[in-house]
Parts: structure tokens; sequence; C-alpha cells
């Protein structure tokens, strides 16, 4: 298939994948789209889910993949109107009944004094998505910028092991959640989360986003996985997706793992689900091993982003 009929393959996936391709690859914001994703396909499945207490899965936490959290991460990247009204409730519940000590999201007893960085990230990337009050938001942001760790990036680590040496997991969560905040306009503590994301950002670059900064060797295999949704788990292509939507531009330190990207392409131009993180799930959006529109989409938009910086064609690795 030539790029004409990615699209088309693209446009007829669900109404969410619709939408993204609308807006991130033929530029126009349809917003009729958007609001249909409540009603219909993979949005509405996610939101018949949730509970009269206005939870999913258990709490807050748990189970894992089906809870309130990661759910309302689905919802955040399915793009859902912002503006939704049962969302925004279960946002306020969150805050309402879980923050810990530190001014973060707690878990559960071991994190009532101290949360855990990365689901601090993850929230603010939903909740400000969603538009929740900014100062509603600041007790969050000041538990994150508490955890930058020397070497500039994050690691959720640091309150349970003492972990020394930041985490691509968790550094890309907590600058997702920090880019969301900016992006929705919000100005508290603007300069410092700037220079936060910048030093996180310098961290993944230093790192090639995915090789050893003192050895060279590939730091986990899985890095290479090009797997949806992410959850709380490090790709290269979910790093170099946040790179396009942070607006950031090319950076030679990038190349090797674009590279791998589309050394990963299949003879009809699309991409494959490649792994899918073990654990209950609410429905499988798209099953691994196959041709996969949300992995296609993120790939074709970030080859759309650095394009604007008259990047050289960059050939995949053999």
């Amino acid at each position: 298939m030539d790029e004409k009929q990615i699209i088309q393959w693209l446009l007829e996936g669900d109404v969410a994948i619709q939408y993204q391709v609308h807006r991130d690859l033929l530029g126009n914001e349809k917003k009729s789209l958007q609001d249909r994703i409540a009603n219909e396909g993979w949005g509405k499945q996610f939101l018949s889910k949730r509970k009269s207490n206005g939870h999913w899965g258990d709490k807050f936490y748990q189970p894992k993949w089906i809870s309130t959290h990661y759910t309302l991460l689905d919802l955040r990247y399915l793009n859902l109107n912002p503006d939704n009204e049962l969302v925004k409730e279960s946002i306020e519940q969150v805050l309402d009944t879980s923050i810990a000590a530190d001014g973060g999201i707690q878990l559960g007893p071991s994190t009532a004094h101290r949360s855990d960085v990365c689901v601090n990230g993850m929230f603010l990337n939903y909740a400000s998505y969603f538009n929740t009050p900014e100062e509603e938001l600041h007790t969050i942001v000041d538990s994150i910028l508490y955890e930058i760790m020397p070497d500039g990036g994050f690691n959720c680590r640091t309150t349970r092991s003492g972990a020394k040496h930041s985490s691509l997991h968790s550094t890309i969560s907590v600058i997702e959640g920090l880019n969301e905040f900016q992006k929705t306009g919000y100005t508290y503590r603007m300069n410092d989360i700037s220079s936060a994301k910048k030093s996180a950002e310098e961290f993944i670059l230093t790192h090639r986003l995915f090789l050893s900064d003192r050895t060279g060797e590939i730091i986990h295999k899985d890095f290479l996985k090009l797997s949806y949704p992410s959850r709380w788990r490090y790709d290269i292509l979910r790093a170099l997706d946040y790179f396009q939507n942070r607006g950031r531009k090319w950076d030679k330190r990038m190349h090797e793992a674009l590279a791998v990207v589309l050394k990963k392409q299949n003879k009809n131009g699309t991409w494959n689900v490649q792994a899918a993180h073990p654990g209950q799930v609410h429905f499988v959006m798209e099953k691994a091993g196959q041709p996969s529109r949300w992995n296609t989409l993120r790939v074709m938009r970030v080859l759309k982003h650095f394009r604007k910086d008259k990047l050289r064609p960059i050939r995949a690795t053999s």
C-alpha cells in the first residue's frame, strides 16, 4: 500500500483512530469525530465498564489494567472529548480521596506518605487533558518535581529500593504528564517544569532512546517491542511519539531508534502490535502479531513531524 492507501486503511478503524488520523496526518480537526468516541467503539466500551461508585475495576489502582487509573489513561489516549463529565467526576473523586502526604496520588497504605512518581506523571497526564482545575494539580506537580534525580530523569523505585539511576519507564511517564500540563495552558511552576522536561529529555537522548550510555549495548530488548497500550512500560516508539507531540526538533541521537522502528514495517506498509503486556483487560483493541492501526498511526505522525526538519531519509538497520 502507498501512503494514501494506508491512510484509507486507518480511516476504516475505530472512530478514535479516525479522529487522530484527520488531526495528525491530514490536518483536519474534526470535532464531530471526537464527540463520537464516547458513544461508539472502544470509547463506549471503556465507559460502559465504569461502576456506579465512579471507579473501574476494584479501585484506583487494582486490578492493574482494568483499574480506574489505567482506564483513564486509555481514555486520554483515545482522545475522548476533554469535557466528558463521567471522566471528570472520577478524577475529582481520586483527588478528594487519594492524596498522599507528599501531595501525590496514594495507591494504597504503602504510598500513603510518599507516592509513586510514575503514577503521578500518568495521573497528571490525563487529569490535565481532561481539564481538571489547575490549582487542584499543584501538589501533584510539586511531588513530581521533588523526585528529579541527579542524572536528570526519574525513577519510581527511589521510594522502594533507593534507586540511584533514573528509569526510562518512569521518565517517559513523568515527562508525558508534565508536557500535557503545559499544553493544556497551565502555568504553575512553568520554569521548573520546562527545566525538568529538558533534563529528562536529555537523559533519554543520552541513552539514544534504548542504549546504555556506558557500554552502548541495548538496555532491554523489550524497549524495541512496539506495544500498545504502553501502560507504564517504555519503548522506543513511545519515546519518539513523545518527542513529536512535544514539538521537539530532530536530534541525531534519535537516529538508531527510528531506524529500528522502520525495520519493523510490514511489506504492505503497516506496523504490527508486537506484544501485549500480560494482565486482565476490559477488552482487546488489537491482537499481538497483527497489523496495528495504533502503531501505524503513531509511526506515521512521527515521520510527518520530523520531515518538517528536512530530515534525511533514514534506512532501517540491517
